[in-house]
């Protein structure tokens, strides 16, 4: 079984081939360029690195958000695309927990944060549990300095995220992990197969365009 894995909740674009959960190929950038441009050619790209063609994909692994409202958009869109067009199955897998699989078996408490920009982020709690990556607090937008509040008296804590470099001074004396997300870590997590008609990123949040009608309204 051939599956293909796309995370484009965030700047990092990492895109992965997996044969039978085993990987074939897996890339990710850091270009700070549109995805919309560079997530086809990395998809074809890949697919001839592994000599493939889309007609040859089983399954279609997306993250489904938190994250950013154009990144969400555009990985989702194409993965309900292809999936639909190819006849496959969708899998949908949070953004967050999969920048928390980056570890591995540890007992630590992981953060991992996407910044949601003035002071917020989205994040999450994880935690290995046997052989399971838990949610041990749900992925929600939240202020930065509040989901500090509630972990400081917790001494085994990773931060994790690419984002955690916009919050040195904030994250100072936890220990932080930079690594961006790799796209071939969600497939032990894909669980039930999505509707494609009816999959929807999860934004956590309005839209800055939403939020400001919203206020006007009232």
């Amino acid at each position: 079984m051939y599956s293909l894995l796309i995370n484009s909740a965030n700047q990092p674009l990492s895109v992965a081939v997996l044969q039978d959960g085993k990987v074939l190929v897996t890339h990710t950038t850091t270009v700070k360029r549109n995805h919309s441009i560079q997530l086809m050619p990395l998809i074809e790209f890949l697919l001839v690195q592994c000599e493939l063609k889309a007609k040859d994909l089983d399954e279609i692994i997306v993250a489904e958000g938190p994250g950013s409202y154009t990144g969400l958009r555009i990985g989702v869109t194409t993965a309900k695309t292809l999936a639909y067009t190819l006849g496959i199955q969708l899998y949908g897998v949070s953004s967050l927990k999969a920048i928390a699989a980056n570890i591995e078996y540890s007992d630590a408490y992981i953060i991992p944060i996407i910044d949601a920009r003035r002071g917020n982020v989205f994040a999450g709690v994880y935690q290995w549990q046997g052989q399971q990556l838990v949610a041990v607090m749900e992925d929600q937008h939240i202020a930065l300095s509040q989901l500090i509040s509630q972990w400081s008296n917790k001494e085994n804590v990773i931060f994790i995220g690419d984002d955690v470099t916009h919050f040195t001074n904030e994250l100072e004396g936890y220990q932080c992990n930079a690594e961006p997300p790799r796209a071939d870590k969600m497939y032990r997590y894909k669980g039930e197969s999505r509707e494609i008609h009816t999959f929807v990123p999860q934004y956590l949040k309005l839209s800055e365009a939403e939020q400001n009608w919203m206020d006007q309204q009232k």
